[in-house]
């Protein structure tokens, strides 16, 4: 199975997904802010990071930006709440154009993540 890192600020949705992709077997790393999953990223390394978008000290779109550039294989999901439209700009259409292999409005249906995560890597 896979070493996946969840990036999300709220709490409930970080604990329903780490306990989904653990339940599944995968390896999984969490924090609930975008800055310190990049530095998880940089020293730990993984093969999938779930970004939510909208995040404290650091939001997704840079956090997908650094994943793509320090480590290219990294498949990356994108997942939002809420606010992934603002003025006719859809976030996570920008998410998928910046690398992101797959993109979740919340909430985000465990079986249709695992089937993606499972045809992803």
């Amino acid at each position: 199975m896979a070493k996946i890192l969840i990036m999300e600020d709220e709490e409930l949705v970080l604990m329903a997904l780490k306990e989904t992709l653990e339940a599944a077997g995968h390896e999984v790393v969490a924090c609930d802010n975008g800055l310190e999953g990049g530095e998880i990223a940089h020293r730990e390394g993984c093969q999938l990071a779930v970004v939510d978008i909208f995040m404290p000290q650091q939001d997704g779109i840079a956090v997908i930006m650094e994943l793509k550039k320090l480590s290219p294989t990294t498949k990356v999901i994108a997942i939002s709440g809420g606010g992934a439209v603002v003025r006719d700009f859809d976030y996570l259409e920008y998410a998928r154009a910046l690398g992101a292999v797959e993109c979740f409005h919340k909430p985000v249906d465990p079986q249709e993540l695992l089937e993606t995560i499972e045809a992803v890597l």
